[in-house]
């Protein structure tokens, strides 16, 4: 199927990418500063107003490298920093990086401006400031193949894998046909379709490579004593780790897998990538993601525009900085949360829809969510945002071959 030419609009960035939205991004950078960020954002009860942060005290590399990556994101606009001020994260780093990229910076350390009263105060005077600059810029044309797209499940049941993830199959064959960028994850829920991912890899030493950090997963979760294998997923009728596998598997379509990539590395051109989501080495943080935002987040530090998210059982949460579309798995469970869902995937279970018909309606949500329409869970105010602790190390050449076979 040809494409149309694209009709997109889009915010030029000085990295050369652009975005989607133009929002302005209030950063707590210890779990301190937190409620004075809530509310210096609660006081602009603003779409384009969002709430990121990172909790922790001590230093930790990945969570600075994934703080660096969201405040630099095609759809962050600007970016206020609060800090407490005794905090490991280095806030002058991190602002010079955001000041660096052309937006707008700025920084408050509590200690420093008065508390908390006088730091809310101060933040809602900036930021203010900082919407009065945004409102000025105009979006530019933008390509259909300068997007980057992403795609999770959660909350699945025995009807994730029959429609609402093999018609974000769908959808994302249609998009790397068109040079776009798209991702999936969830490396802990792949174990067992190594061998497959491998034989669709671009070349030999990338399928190894897949091959390999599926294997490091399934090692990390036995060491750990978990899966994920979930009671809510049994409850919703899965009955085998390897059903709840093809399933989470059939996401990713049937495209060629272009590279491999680990939280915070941006695909360099259009094509499908496999995000490895669990760290490197012995387990020391706990369990890879304790939520499935945890991970939309790192597919937001790799640079996704949009993220796909299905569920069976019925998930309603959102994202920060970049927007969620909600596929609907089940129809019984659409019936109960369709204020929550911008997809009935299950159409397909009660013969209304097939595949392609879903797949198509997902890519149109996909391109009319890029144009500027709100997302469901846009409209309904959620924001989540999870980072923690984790340890990665750099990619090697062979996860982003230059020659495809």
């Amino acid at each position: 199927m040809s494409e149309p030419a694209s009709a997109l609009k889009g915010y030029p960035r000085s990295d050369g990418r652009k975005g989607i939205r133009n929002v302005v991004v209030v950063a707590y950078l210890v779990e301190c500063a937190h409620h004075v960020s809530r509310r210096i954002v609660n006081h602009f009860d603003d779409l384009d107003v969002h709430l990121i942060g990172f909790p922790g005290c001590y230093p930790n590399d990945y969570a600075s490298d994934m703080m660096r990556a969201v405040c630099t994101h095609p759809n962050v606009g600007a970016v206020l920093l609060v800090s407490l001020g005794c905090e490991s994260m280095d806030r002058d780093s991190l602002l010079a990086v955001v000041a660096d990229s052309g937006r707008p910076a700025e920084l408050l350390v509590i200690q420093q401006t008065g508390g908390t009263a006088a730091t809310i105060a101060a933040g809602i005077q900036k930021v203010g400031a900082m919407k009065t600059v945004l409102d000025k810029q105009q979006p530019v044309a933008m390509a259909l193949e300068e997007l980057v797209v992403g795609t999770i499940c959660g909350g699945s049941d025995g009807t994730s894998g029959i429609t609402a993830n093999p018609a974000v199959g769908r959808c994302f064959d249609r998009l790397v046909a068109a040079n776009v960028a798209c991702m999936f994850e969830e490396t802990g829920e792949l174990i067992g379709c190594e061998n497959i991912m491998a034989e669709r890899a671009v070349t030999p030493e990338l399928g190894e490579l897949i091959q390999a950090c599926v294997a490091k997963a399934e090692n990390y979760y036995r060491i750990m004593g978990f899966g994920s294998f979930a009671p809510g997923n049994a409850d919703g009728g899965l009955t085998t780790l390897e059903e709840k596998s093809m399933g989470a598997y059939s996401k990713s379509g049937a495209s060629p897998i272009s590279g491999l990539i680990k939280p915070g590395d941006v695909p360099p051109r259009g094509g499908l990538y496999l995000l490895d989501v669990v760290p490197d080495g012995e387990p020391r943080f706990g369990f890879p993601n304790i939520s499935d935002n945890a991970e939309i987040v790192e597919m937001i530090a790799s640079g996704c525009h949009v993220v796909l998210f299905t569920t069976g059982r019925g998930s309603v949460v959102g994202s920060a900085v970049s927007p969620v579309i909600k596929v609907c798995a089940n129809p019984e469970t659409y019936q109960r949360l369709s204020d929550d869902m911008d997809v009935n995937a299950g159409r397909i279970l009660t013969g209304e829809a097939t595949l392609d018909e879903v797949g198509d309606e997902i890519y149109a949500q996909v391109l009319a969510v890029a144009s500027g329409a709100r997302s469901v869970s846009e409209n309904l105010g959620h924001q989540e945002f999870v980072l923690t602790y984790k340890s990665f190390e750099p990619i090697g050449p062979g996860c982003l071959p230059v020659r495809q076979a």
